[in-house]
């Protein structure tokens, strides 16, 4: 105590203004770690925070004025202290505060920290959602594009780790789709009802082996006795005018909680996509130029209702029902223009109409049990899903000549390509402590599929549209997956153990008929993911991790689907059957100094890499077909840095920085590509609390230029900017937003690979101005969450959609 003292008098002669003290239990021992959150006390509004030293000592350097001290710490109670009065060039040093352990949870306790949008820990990076202005009425997907360190394109494939796709979850449920389906369905995840994303470079063997990484989207939860509500509405214009509302509710009393949410979610956006192809045939030299433009319209309803029943304090019991409803009509306009050796051959312009939609619904049931006092856990899962894709497109093509006269009469297409898809999982997880510093984790699971798939496509003929035997076909595809996993979690000393294996069966079989092929694939194959995490705590400043891990990405149901998509007369995307999964391997080793600055090395080498789109062009017919395929392998080599930065009390920052390099080697079959290149993706957060209520947030992302695939990209950057003012007693919130500040967000690539000679321009609307309100209502006291995580969220990703948050309060 005399120490304390001496180090709070030479404390006080600093002349600085402030605050400082210290924190101890009830026996009088330094209470390290807790956190100290220093409140105006006019309002209750937090200044800021921070965590006791090992002596229990805090401080805040503060302006002149009269402030609170919260403090809580787990296991304690919090405890709330002042008014304290700081003078200028003065410091308080205040009587020691006590914690007292075990008493009941404090009641309508509204208080909550400020979070950095940003943390990151070694194995994963965390969004945190509600901290951002900017992503204020976003959806998830524009939330994701905007992200530091993910690719996220317009055709839907999402990475964290160089370009190899990640398996993207919503709390816990993974979601494995491709191209325009996994847009559309984060597009339809409003980003109000999200709490994190976390951005997980290194997954225990408990997640699903699919994805180089995992993308965990977290919905906001509550927890809260009684009854409570946020509702939230608001509206956009970039080129065109959108709007979004939503309401979130729970009610708990007693051993029952009842909790959902319903959000809604109107969009019009365009696409503009240009493609010029070079062919040099016959010693002519063809130009066929592609001007892409399209308008999308639609909505999306996202709802999710259930309840949990406490058959005792130690065994819950839960069912949930979730789902999403999207529709959209589409206005296509595609010019294709001909020209032979420099001057123009003639013009096809193809105009369309599609309406697509999708509904997805989902039915679980689910189990929670402390088994005894040692903390033995069972969690157990059934679910089923049903998804149900329409999508009719009707096209209309008219054929002009160099003078601009019809040399062919009106070519009127219908293409239809509706999709069943059904969905059975069933988990069970188990944890046992075998000690205050171990535990084993196992898990089983069983999931089965089935995906009905038709294709009607052909030209009208005599008013009647007729199916065309080149195109038209079915497609009946089944998958069983059974998989298991073991982790073991040790604490030695200074050195903390995550050592994992999963193991997973797989078994497959496509059938798809049409008039003139029938094609047949079975598939059955075992496969083992280790995977290996070790930390070690060299001191208070410095921790090392380094893990390792194997994982797989099976490819999405429509990816193996053999049919042939019209785009125009001369490009096509055809699926593969024979597509095989890829599987990547990854090592990290990473430094974290002083909780702040965390610095990794990796490397991950991916195999039977397919990430991207391949083309395959016919130099006589002209013909260009997309496909995916197994092209080759996938390596890449980098460094990634990140630390926050306290410029001042109402000015703090963080940075981002990822160096690569980054290699694609094709297999033989595939031609002779084994090409290298950089790459550098820099990215900073600013937030500036202006007052105490009135925030601003700057937000830029920048993408060097790079190879990937078969194509060149040039550079990509874009600013987003926010304002936020709090409102109504600091229960609601507007905010006003714009991304993509300067329209610079495309993707621009060229392509010289055998063949093919190409350039790709690709830009959807991103400049979008919103304003956002958002308030809270009803009870608001402390809880903790309970978390549901359903059997089938591999499944649902693959599938091309999944039903709503899973994550509940208890």
């Amino acid at each position: 105590m005399l120490l304390n003292g001496l180090c709070i008098h030479a404390y006080s002669q600093t002349g600085v203004s402030g605050i400082h003290g210290k924190v101890s239990d009830e026996k009088h021992i330094a209470a390290e770690a807790a956190t100290v959150i220093l409140l105006a006390a006019a309002d209750s509004s937090i200044i800021r925070s921070t965590p006791c030293d090992a002596k229990g000592l805090f401080k805040f350097n503060a302006k002149p004025g009269r402030y609170l001290l919260l403090v809580s710490k787990i296991g304690f109670d919090q405890s709330m202290t002042g008014p304290y009065t700081v003078d200028t060039g003065k410091n308080i040093a205040v009587d020691e505060i006590s914690l007292t352990p075990h008493l009941p949870q404090l009641k309508e306790v509204s208080i909550t920290a400020q979070r950095s949008y940003v943390e990151v820990k070694p194995d994963r990076v965390t969004l945190n959602v509600q901290s951002s202005i900017i992503a204020e009425g976003n959806s998830v997907f524009e939330i994701l594009r905007q992200a530091p360190g993910v690719h996220a394109e317009t055709k839907g494939d999402i990475s964290i780790v160089g370009r190899a796709n990640a398996l993207v979850m919503v709390d816990g449920r993974p979601v494995r789709l491709t191209g325009q389906d996994l847009t559309d369905y984060l597009q339809s995840l409003p980003g109000s009802t999200v709490q994190q994303i976390e951005l997980i470079t290194n997954p225990s063997a408990k997640y699903d082996a699919g994805g180089a990484g995992v993308i965990n989207i977290i919905s906001k939860k509550g927890a809260n006795q009684g009854t409570n509500f946020t509702v939230s509405g608001g509206g956009g214009y970039g080129k065109f005018g959108k709007a979004n509302a939503g309401l979130i509710f729970n009610s708990r009393k007693d051993k029952v909680n009842i909790f959902g949410n319903y959000n809604f979610i109107y969009r019009k956006t365009d696409h503009t996509f240009i493609t010029d192809r070079f062919i040099n045939y016959n010693n002519e030299l063809s130009e066929y130029n592609v001007n892409y433009y399209a308008t999308q319209q639609g909505y999306s309803h996202n709802f999710r209702v259930g309840a949990d029943y406490a058959i005792s304090p130690k065994h819950t019991i839960g069912v949930l029902i979730s789902g999403t409803i999207n529709n959209d009509d589409f206005i296509k306009n595609n010019v294709l223009n001909i020209t032979n050796n420099g001057r123009l051959d003639s013009t096809i312009l193809t105009k369309s109409k599609l309406n697509r939609g999708q509904s997805n619904t989902s039915y679980d049931i689910n189990y929670t049990g402390k088994l005894d006092t040692l903390g033995k856990t069972l969690y157990a899962d059934l679910v089923f899903n049903d998804v149900d894709r329409h999508s009719s497109e009707y096209i209309d093509n008219f054929f002009y000549n160099s003078a601009r006269v019809d040399y062919r009469p009106l070519l009127q297409l219908q293409n239809l390509s509706p999709a069943d898809i059904h969905i059975w999982a069933a988990k069970i997880d188990y944890v046992n402590p075998l000690s205050k510093q171990s535990r084993l984790e196992a898990g089983v699971k069983y999931s089965r599929v089935q995906s009905n798939n038709d294709l009607d496509f052909g030209p009208k003929v005599d008013g009647v549209y007729q199916n065309s035997p080149n195109f038209s076909s079915t497609f009946f595809f089944k998958e069983n997956i059974n998989s298991g996993y073991l982790n073991y979690i040790n604490k030695l000393g200074k050195v903390n153990l995550i050592a994992g294996l999963r193991v997973e069966q797989t078994n497959t079989s496509g059938n798809g008929t049409s008039a003139i092929t029938e094609s047949t694939v079975n598939k059955s194959y075992s496969d083992w993911f280790p995977q290996l995490q070790l930390n070690y705590q060299a001191d208070e400043k410095n921790d090392f991790d380094i893990s390792f891990n194997r994982r797989v990405n099976r490819a999405a149901y429509d990816a193996v689907n053999p049919f042939l998509y019209f785009a125009d007369l001369y490009d096509y995307k055809q699926g593969n059957p024979n597509l095989k999964p890829q599987y990547s391997n990854k090592i990290q080793i990473t430094h974290t100094y002083n909780k702040k600055l965390v610095t990794s090395l990796y490397a991950m080498v991916v195999s039977n890499f397919y990430g991207f789109v391949d083309y395959m062009q016919n130099d006589s017919t002209k013909v260009n077909r997309s496909i995916t395929q197994n092209f080759g392998t996938y390596s890449i080599y980098g460094v990634r840095f990140y630390t926050p930065v306290n410029f001042t009390n109402w000015w703090t920052a963080n940075f981002t920085a990822d160096v690569s390099y980054q290699r694609i080697k094709a297999y033989p079959r595939n031609g002779n590509l084994n090409k290298g290149t950089q790459s550098v993706s820099l990215a900073s957060t600013q937030n500036l609390k202006l007052t105490n209520t009135l925030s601003f947030e700057v937000s830029g992302n920048y993408e060097s230029p790079e190879f990937y695939g078969i194509g060149k990209f040039k550079a990509d950057y874009h600013v987003d900017a926010g304002l936020s003012q709090q409102i109504l007693h600091n229960q609601g919130r507007l905010s006003l937003g714009i991304t993509d500040i300067f329209n610079t967000h495309r993707d621009w690539s060229s392509i010289n690979y055998q063949n093919l000679n190409m350039t790709v321009y690709d830009k959807v609307e991103t400049r979008v101005v919103r304003l956002n309100f958002t308030y809270h209502f009803g009870n608001v006291s402390l809880k903790v969450n309970r978390k549901h995580s359903t059997g089938n969220e591999d499944e649902q990703n693959r599938a091309g959609g999944v039903a709503g948050s899973t994550t509940t309060a208890n």
